[in-house]
């Protein structure tokens, strides 16, 4: 009798790749690329766009103004008979009111976001932040009219006793901070927390306190996150129009005292691009000249944060 031939033994089938899904999540994974790229490239594109358009102006603008007199000059009338196009009062008035702003901004963003994110209790800063950062939804407009109608007369005028006039960089500089503020505390808040609890908890072994720990470990680590947060506060601070055009006045003044009034690089646009000037003229052409400059200011802060930023800048793994 012959004997039976082994089978061979089976062999475990081999699983199928899902080509079909990796080429769907491929063509997924690049159609979000480019769309992310059309974004960036979108940002990009606005940017050129809004430079060609004041570089169009203000060229044409510098064709019948000195340059040299436009940026040392101390009289700023361009709309009367005799018009001066010295720029000078515009810009003081801008830095003016935006160092107030910062004066208010950055030590009580600075302290609340040290709060927040080191001495708080999670069910507290749940229910504070949104409170801090409610104030950014505040329209600037209520801000001014606040600054105009409460803190001049009430605040400066009726309990400080400093006898300021109705319009003044103080008061819109000072309420311009506690817009600002929001800003500062929120995203310095965000960049302390991102801080490794390593760093912490060394330092603590080491035998430092809370303080300590909050001011000469967390605070360093994160300086880079901060110096964005401020630099996020003053790029809102020296672009705001409504508060400094209610609260500051509308005179172009060459002073380093809060307490007169004064006219922003903002107020000037606003108040001027109101359809009642020619449109060529060289009252039109102003605007964009100063828009000019305030582009270039903040090109220039930015560019000399950035610096910081990268010079200070601190990658944990």
């Amino acid at each position: 009798m012959a004997s039976a031939t082994p089978a061979a033994p089976a062999t475990p089938a081999t699983p199928r790749t899902p080509v079909l899904g990796v080429a769907r999540r491929r063509r997924g994974e690049d159609a979000i690329r480019v769309l992310l790229f059309l974004a960036a490239l979108l940002s990009i594109l606005t940017t050129l766009g809004i430079l060609f358009s004041l570089l169009r102006e203000t060229i044409a603008f510098f064709g019948e103004v000195g340059l040299w007199d436009f940026v040392s000059g101390t009289e700023w009338s361009p709309l009367f008979a005799d018009p001066q196009f010295g720029v000078l009062p515009l810009v003081t008035g801008t830095l003016l009111v935006t160092g107030l702003a910062l004066i208010v901004a950055v030590p009580l963003g600075l302290g609340a976001a040290i709060y927040l994110a080191e001495y708080a209790k999670p069910r507290t800063r749940r229910v504070v932040k949104p409170f801090i950062e409610l104030l950014a939804g505040v329209p600037t407009i209520v801000f001014g009219y606040f600054a105009l109608t409460f803190f001049t007369p009430v605040i400066l005028n009726g309990l400080l006793g400093m006898d300021v006039p109705t319009f003044n960089a103080l008061s819109a500089g000072l309420i311009m901070g506690f817009m600002v503020l929001p800003t500062v505390a929120s995203v310095s808040e965000d960049a302390m927390s991102a801080v490794p609890s390593s760093l912490r908890e060394g330092a603590f072994g080491l035998g430092a306190n809370k303080l300590q720990v909050s001011l000469r470990v967390v605070f360093p680590a994160a300086l880079s996150g901060i110096v964005a947060a401020i630099v996020l506060g003053v790029s809102r601070a020296i672009g705001e129009t409504m508060i400094v055009l209610v609260a500051a006045g509308q005179q172009p003044n060459l002073t380093a005292d809060p307490r007169e009034s004064v006219e922003t690089i903002t107020t000037f646009i606003a108040a001027t691009a109101k359809g009642d000037i020619a449109t060529g003229s060289i009252a039109y052409k102003t605007i964009f000249a100063v828009g000019m400059t305030l582009f270039l200011m903040t090109l220039v802060m930015n560019a000399i944060s950035i610096r910081f930023v990268r010079r200070f800048r601190q990658v944990y793994e």
